[in-house]
Formats: structure tokens, sequence, C-alpha cells
């Protein structure tokens, strides 16, 4: 059995508060942008668009689903109760932000193993899937 400080279970339950209110940060942000139409991904997620879901809506009405989505995901975090309903949607969504390095190999790879800076923009999501896991497994059982 591991015992703990009051101290550093302290400093965990800090610790997962600034994580879970970075990510919400986060997915907040970067939806609203998507929502008033001035992302910065958007070309990116227009290319893959294109390539996936163009048959089925319109990139506009995708791009404010997806905007919307990414800030509700956001807004789950912030309520500890909805901790394992947040995770599992943000794993869906982080699942399709690396569809790119996949499909769009022309705009995420340099060359082996070198990233552009689109590419980069996209595998830098493996530190807002750390803080999610650290936040899921630390969460008081409901």
């Amino acid at each position: 059995m591991v015992t703990i400080s009051k101290t550093r279970l302290q400093a965990l339950v800090t610790a997962a508060w600034l994580n879970r209110a970075m990510i919400a940060v986060v997915y907040i942000w970067f939806g609203f942008l998507k929502v008033l139409g001035t992302s910065p991904a958007e070309g990116l997620v227009t290319k893959l668009f294109n390539l996936t879901l163009e048959p089925f809506m319109g990139i506009q009405t995708f791009l404010l689903i997806l905007g919307i989505g990414e800030c509700a995901i956001g807004m789950l975090w912030l309520s500890p109760r909805l901790t394992k309903i947040a995770f599992w949607v943000m794993i869906a969504h982080l699942f399709t932000t690396f569809l790119p390095v996949l499909f769009l190999v022309e705009d995420t790879w340099q060359s082996f193993f070198s990233l552009t800076l689109t590419g980069q923009y996209i595998i830098k999501n493996v530190v807002l899937l750390s803080a999610a896991w650290f936040i899921y497994v630390f969460r008081e059982e409901a």
C-alpha cells in the first residue's frame, strides 16, 4: 500500500484541477475560433473533410458542429461528475485529430520522422491526452 502526505495529496488535487482547467481553455478557445470562422486549422480540417465527409454535409455546417462540439468537450471537463464522459468523448475527438498524419502526409511530414509545423501542431495533442489520462485515473469514483 502506498501512503501519501496531505501536502502531496493536495498538490495532486491542485494539479488535476489545473489540468482540467487548461484542457477546458484549449478546447473552448479552439472550438470558438471554428465557430467564428477564424481558426488557423480550418484549411487542414477542410482538406480532411474533403477526403472523408464531403458527401454527407457542407464544410461550413461541419465546422460549426465541430466548433460547438469542441466547446462542449471543454465545458464537460469543468464538471468533475462528467469526467468519464469528457474523457471518452475527448479520446474520440483526439483520434480524429491524428487522421491528417495518416491521410494528409504532404501536409504533416517533411521526411521520415520530421514533421511539418502542422504535423507538430497535431502531435502535441499527446500532451492533452496525458493530462486527460491523469485526471481520469485520479478522479473520485462517483
